[in-house]
């Protein structure tokens, strides 16, 4: 039996409706929530994917407003949730000037950034990318990295982005099989390896009532109770922080 923090953070979702493939409308968006809230997840960072040049570059204005909405929405049936704005950001070159010219979201408008790469073909140049964005005092946080090809090919890729100090996020639907043996097999070496930062559920609907806890039960294989705490609270807490300047890894 796993001891819960008194605060679980969810960092990856697609719960803000009609921007991308997650909630359609608001009233997805609200049973979204109450289906996460239910697991024991009390802050949700809200993060649509942007996508340059496409249907799913929806800017940081609108994601605000239709935040706010939701916000009221949840308020008004009573469910108790703490809600965050960020994006999850396909990798591309021009991520700094998207931040500045407001089109993207760093999470909770700090310095950290979730990003996302091809899930089948290999990214050019995503290393010197990541190293740039670092370099200019971000924090990267790599969505999912259980499920792209590359790093289940290779593992030593995903290692080396550890060692180079890239953060992992990975699916809490990974560990149960969600997304393929190969996702599986990843994110339990993953965690064998402690390298895990943070989980996410990357919602785009509701299921599973037994969600968390199922995959809770089969991560405390290979973390104990506090591990299990800085993966859902404590470091998650980080990246909701706005003064950012001195966290470390």
């Amino acid at each position: 039996m796993v001891n819960l923090p008194n605060k679980i953070i969810d960092i990856h979702s697609h719960i803000l409706p009609g921007i991308d493939d997650g909630a359609k409308t608001f009233e997805d968006g609200v049973k979204i929530v109450k289906w996460l809230t239910d697991q024991g997840i009390t802050d949700i960072v809200a993060t649509p994917h942007y996508i340059d040049e496409t249907e799913y570059d929806s800017p940081k204005t609108k994601n605000s407003r239709l935040l706010t909405k939701l916000k009221k929405m949840l308020k008004d049936e009573g469910v108790k949730v703490n809600l965050y704005l960020g994006n999850e950001i396909y990798l591309n070159g021009k991520i700094k000037e998207l931040v500045k010219a407001k089109k993207i979201s760093p999470m909770n408008g700090g310095k950290y950034l979730l990003i996302e790469m091809s899930l089948d073909e290999e990214s050019p140049n995503f290393e010197d990318y990541f190293l740039e964005l670092m370099n200019d005092g971000y924090k990267v946080i790599l969505a999912h990295p259980e499920r792209y090809a590359i790093i289940q090919k290779d593992y030593e890729i995903v290692k080396r982005l550890y060692d180079e100090g890239v953060l992992l996020q990975c699916n809490i639907g990974s560990i149960l099989g969600k997304y393929g043996r190969g996702a599986k097999k990843i994110v339990k070496k993953l965690a064998k390896d402690k390298m895990i930062f943070a989980l996410g559920s990357d919602t785009h609907h509701y299921g599973n009532k037994e969600y968390l806890p199922l995959a809770l039960k089969k991560l405390s294989r290979y973390y104990d109770d506090n591990e299990i705490r800085q993966i859902l609270m404590t470091n998650p807490e980080k990246i909701l922080k706005k003064n950012q300047r001195k966290l470390a890894k």
